[in-house]
């Protein structure tokens, strides 16, 4: 391995120690608010990076994101509550984003038959059913008030604030700092596998499958296999995303798994970038804090209103989508591959402009000269 091979490998584990330690910090540092904002947008992330897989490294169009989150979201509060099995709070996490990957091998053989907007009308038709079977299976779902979420219990320590006298560092963990953490290393595990899928021989199968299905299967990929592997392990993400958003909520409700969540999806990886986890981590995490923000500081922001104003009048969540929705057109016309593409060029460009440390001088050695004799005389 070559000097300058390692030293970018040191510089870049070094970086993701740094970034790890960085993101270890807010839970003593930030109140409750901004630690909500942050699970939101690890879970949104969770998501996200599912739906890249799919829609970007795959090609399959979906619209049914939402659909598999709730599957997720209720699995886990049916497993693990009151009326349901009961089962231990992991035990039930575990089955329930198994659970969500069933979903999606179910849905499967269309995902492996039907392609571009043909896929995204039938994993619509998934939202509206989902969203309907909610609504009237009360003692699964609990209709339309929803059902409270068992907290998490790993190891005897739980994920509420049920032991107040809990401090690190002086700092008391409530359910907000306990969550931070759990957040954080289901979204490190979700960032790895993908890019371990992305670069492995699945990735590189379901890119040539993106670009050409019959160039795929000439060069060998099982088109139909594929597809539908990519739909399953999508719609695990998803449900693992579910998992973490009813931690986070404490509370699942069946109007918050709608089509409006799955064009959330949609737009968090188009701004993003398509087919990157960074990427569709970025574009999470813009589209799920700017409604909060917006809320929060509705009344210092100019053309709009806090929650609950006059009829009317542009509230924080109506003009967070009108942002993000104009990013998406800003982002299809300057920038198709999004965030990550940006960033990449930008950095490039950084790269080249940066002078170069000229070689040190050697001194040549001048060839001998012949020395100078007197002319002899001819006689």
């Amino acid at each position: 391995m070559s000097d300058r091979l390692l030293a970018a490998l040191t510089r870049r584990r070094a970086a993701l120690l740094l970034l790890a330690v960085v993101l270890c910090l807010p839970p003593f540092y930030l109140d409750a608010f901004w630690l909500r904002i942050g699970l939101f947008s690890m879970a949104a992330a969770i998501g996200a990076v599912g739906l890249a897989l799919l829609s970007g490294t795959a090609g399959q169009l979906s619209l049914g994101h939402a659909f598999f989150l709730a599957v997720g979201a209720y699995g886990y509060a049916w497993l693990a509550g009151e009326p349901g099995p009961g089962l231990p709070p992991a035990l039930a996490a575990l089955l329930a984003v198994l659970l969500a990957g069933a979903a999606g091998g179910l849905f499967s053989p269309v995902a492996a038959r039907v392609k571009g907007i043909y896929l995204g009308i039938a994993t619509l038709a998934l939202v509206f059913l989902g969203h309907h079977v909610l609504l009237t299976a009360d003692s699964v779902t609990g209709g339309f008030n929803g059902r409270s979420v068992p907290p998490l219990t790993l190891g005897g320590f739980t994920f509420t604030e049920s032991d107040p006298e809990l401090t690190v560092l002086g700092v008391p963990f409530g359910a907000e700092e306990r969550l931070w953490f759990l957040g954080l290393a289901l979204f490190a595990f979700t960032w790895f596998t993908a890019r371990g899928l992305q670069r492995g021989r699945p990735g590189r199968a379901l890119a040539a499958l993106r670009d050409s299905e019959t160039a795929a299967s000439v060069m060998g990929v099982d088109v139909a296999r594929h597809r539908s592997a990519a739909f399953v392990v999508s719609s695990m993400y998803a449900g693992l995303a579910g998992v973490l958003l009813a931690l986070a909520f404490r509370r699942v409700v069946p109007d918050y798994f709608s089509l409006a969540l799955s064009v959330d999806y949609l737009a968090m990886i188009v701004i993003g970038g398509l087919g990157s986890v960074a990427g569709a981590t970025a574009g999470a995490v813009f589209v799920t804090a700017l409604p909060l923000l917006m809320t929060q500081y509705a009344d210092q922001l100019p053309l709009v209103t806090a929650p609950g104003s006059a009829e009317g009048a542009v509230g924080p969540t109506e003009a967070a989508r009108y942002l993000y929705g104009a990013a998406i057109v800003l982002v299809l016309l300057y920038a198709p591959d999004g965030l990550h593409g940006l960033a990449r060029r930008v950095r490039d460009r950084a790269r080249r402009r940066r002078p170069r440390t000229p070689a040190p001088e050697t001194a040549v050695p001048t060839p001998p000269q012949p020395s100078a004799r007197p002319k002899e005389h001819t006689p």
